[in-house]
């Protein structure tokens, strides 16, 4: 089976299925597309012309990456990153949404900051402020949710939740290295420092 994961190397939910595929040891090709740029491919594969999108020969586009994650965890029996049933797979999907949730906030809050197509007497500071209380909310949330257990879940093995958690927090250092979430936030220090130990990790760190 032959894959390709369209996708930027800025993007946060491309970086989580990246980890993914690494983790489970699955071959691919990256192809890289700024669904931003005019004349980007990307709505060929998905309609909404939005990234990451994984294609497969002679099978339909997948896309949205909390899709893509959960169909790939299916793939190998290797690393698995996603209890079968039950409130255990409720719980990481849970971290996933709530790391995704985070990252649709402070990618909001961002492109109100600095989105060309609008001028600056257009920006909404309390809007900025707004998204930037749900990253906020969402950073307290997840180390409160971590507390001391080694992994985000109940479980004693890297899950899905601590992909999300780690995507979206690199991407915080990438984009919005002003939100100091390090100095707050001690238990998620550590969680990082853990996951940029694994190659999946180190690999894919956010470039511009």
């Amino acid at each position: 089976m032959s894959m390709r994961l369209i996708g930027s190397t800025t993007s946060p939910y491309v970086r989580k299925v990246r980890v993914v595929l690494a983790e489970k040891k699955l071959d691919y090709q990256l192809v890289v597309e700024n669904p931003w740029l005019p004349g980007s491919s990307v709505a060929t594969a998905n309609p909404l012309g939005k990234v990451p999108c994984l294609v497969i020969d002679g099978q339909e586009a997948v896309f949205d990456s909390r899709v893509i994650v959960e169909y790939l965890d299916t793939l190998s029996p290797v690393g698995k990153l996603l209890p079968s049933a039950g409130r255990q797979r409720v719980e990481v999907k849970t971290w996933e949404a709530l790391a995704d949730g985070m990252l649709d906030a402070a990618i909001t809050a961002r492109l109100e900051r600095t989105w060309a197509g609008r001028a600056e007497s257009e920006r909404s500071a309390a809007w900025i402020e707004r998204h930037l209380g749900k990253v906020d909310a969402a950073l307290a949330a997840m180390s409160a949710g971590l507390g001391s257990k080694p992994w985000c879940s109940a479980g004693t093995q890297l899950s899905l939740a601590d992909v999300a958690v780690g995507c979206a927090l690199g991407w915080l250092d990438f984009r919005l290295p002003e939100i100091d979430w390090r100095s707050r936030h001690a238990n998620l220090v550590q969680l990082m420092a853990k996951l940029m130990q694994r190659p999946s990790f180190a690999s894919t760190i956010p470039s511009a």
